[in-house]
């Protein structure tokens, strides 16, 4: 559960940081970017919710 957390995290700032670089060239691009870095951010967050946040601290 660590190693998928990890992996989504990363997925996540990477998705985030592609909206931000993207935002002044093309902004429909950088919109679906930040819109599936939500949906990145809602499983990380049932993540969180099934297993415990206090298991996930370990990281």
């Amino acid at each position: 559960m660590l190693q998928k957390k990890s992996k989504l995290n990363e997925k996540y700032l990477r998705l985030i940081e592609d909206a931000y670089n993207l935002r002044q060239t093309d902004h429909a691009l950088s919109d679906f970017s930040e819109y599936k870095a939500t949906k990145i951010l809602y499983k990380i967050n049932k993540l969180k919710f099934v297993v415990g946040d206090t298991q996930l601290q370990a990281n």
